[in-house]
């Protein structure tokens, strides 16, 4: 399994291809500096850590929520406040991910702030996408239990945040925690692993269980920094967290790896320069 998510298409952060993207009115916007820097992390992980992790072997994908950035929160940061042209440009991002994965693709509903209520954007997008559908027939679904030979896999899209790093893990144990209770409340098979998204920063806990470890792990995003980190407690200082994860059962033990690319510092300057002056090596 594949996971990825928080691709925001529609916002000025998000991922877009280098051929940008035509608005409904014709206009044409073209992906900045750094967007087409994540553009060849993007490739990067798709033609190269995919198929190393995955070895040249079939695959399936979950996307793990946000997929559109909506209009939300009054923010002018996206592309275009046409969900329609948002729509089209995750579908230009995702349909090969769908392609490459032989159709063996799920789609998780993220923030109703990015998504629509009751996600409705993007169940709407995961129905164009051919996501494989639920027994209720939604194409982007709240959550979804996966089996990989004997063990059990939980994908949803939501978990706490911390505004402080030193306690980055205690929402990812305490949702490990809350998973057990429930399962033994109602005599359910608990999850060997436990896959969030939502904070946009990779992290994982395992802790050892009977059969071998119980795991709970966030995915990176594929949005860099928007105005609205640059004022939240640890996300202001942290840099944007990049990437994806794999799980995989191998002949004993279920497993995970994470690729996650940092983007780092802003540029350092130079004390006493003038506007004009021309920048020293």
């Amino acid at each position: 399994m594949i996971v990825i998510s928080d691709i925001h298409a529609g916002c000025r952060m998000g991922l877009c291809p280098p051929a940008g993207i035509t608005v409904d009115d014709g206009g044409l916007y073209t992906p900045s500096k750094m967007q087409l820097v994540m553009w060849a992390w993007w490739r990067s992980f798709w033609d190269e850590w995919v198929p190393s992790v995955c070895r040249d072997e079939p695959y399936a994908v979950v996307f793990n929520g946000d997929s559109l950035d909506g209009v939300h929160h009054g923010s002018t940061t996206q592309i275009s406040h046409n969900l329609d042209d948002q729509a089209q440009l995750a579908r230009d991002i995702l349909d090969p991910v769908v392609e490459a994965c032989e159709g063996r693709y799920y789609h998780i509903r993220g923030t109703e702030a990015h998504v629509g209520k009751s996600g409705a954007e993007e169940n709407r997008l995961a129905r164009t996408l051919g996501a494989i559908p639920n027994e209720e027939g939604q194409f982007a679904r709240y959550d979804l239990w996966l089996e990989i030979g004997d063990r059990l896999i939980h994908f949803l899209h939501h978990i706490g945040t911390t505004s402080s790093n030193a306690y980055e893990a205690t929402a990812v144990m305490k949702e490990l925690t809350e998973e057990f209770n429930e399962a033994a409340r109602w005599h359910e098979q608990p999850p060997d692993i436990i896959a969030r998204s939502h904070r946009h920063r990779n992290f994982e806990i395992r802790v050892p269980a009977a059969n071998g470890y119980a795991i709970a792990f966030v995915t990176p995003a594929w949005q860099l920094k928007t105005p609205f980190c640059w004022k939240i407690a640890g996300a202001r200082l942290a840099p944007s967290q990049i990437g994806g994860s794999i799980i995989r059962l191998g002949d004993e033990d279920l497993y995970t790896r994470h690729k996650t690319w940092s983007v780092g510092r802003s540029k350092r300057e130079r004390a006493g320069r003038r506007r004009g002056d021309k920048a020293k090596a």
